[in-house]
C-alpha cells in the first residue's frame, strides 16, 4: 500500500479501492493497515467524493525499515533481544550476540531504503 501510494504522489488522493485492486490486497486488510500508518503521520485521509488517502511524507523521507517498526512495532530476531529478562540465559549465552547484530544489520539496511529508491530501482 505505501509503495502504491508513493508511486502516485502528488496526484492527489487516492481511493483505497484502487490500491486493493492494484496490489490484490482486500479493501479490509488495507484499513487496518491505514489506522497505524495515519497515527504515526505517514498517511493523510481526505474525506468527500474525491476523498481518499495519500502520503504525508515525501517518498524520499520514508524508509522501509519505519514501516516495519510502524507496523509490525519492531521485528527481533529472537525475543531476547528485545527484552533480555525474559531469557535466564542471557549472561551465559552463546546466540545472543549473533542475533543482536544480525537484528541491527536487517534494521540498518531497512532503515536505509526509501520508499522512492524502491520505485526507481522498479
Amino acid at each position: 500500500m505505501m509503495l502504491d501510494l508513493a508511486q502516485h504522489y502528488n496526484q492527489g488522493p487516492i481511493h483505497i479501492g484502487d490500491i486493493s485492486k492494484r496490489e490484490n490486497i482486500s479493501v479490509k486488510y488495507l484499513e487496518q493497515l491505514i489506522i497505524p500508518l495515519k497515527k504515526a503521520k505517514f498517511i493523510k485521509s481526505v474525506r468527500g467524493p474525491k476523498g481518499g488517502h495519500l502520503l504525508a511524507k515525501s517518498p524520499n523521507e520514508i524508509t522501509v525499515g519505519e514501516i516495519v517498526s510502524i507496523l509490525e512495532g519492531g521485528i527481533n530476531l529472537s525475543s531476547c533481544i528485545e527484552k533480555p529478562e525474559v531469557c535466564d540465559r542471557k549472561s551465559r549465552c552463546l546466540v545472543r550476540g549473533v542475533w543482536e547484530e544480525a537484528t541491527k544489520a536487517m534494521y540498518d539496511k531497512l532503515n536505509s531504503v526509501t520508499l522512492a529508491e524502491m520505485i526507481n530501482k522498479a
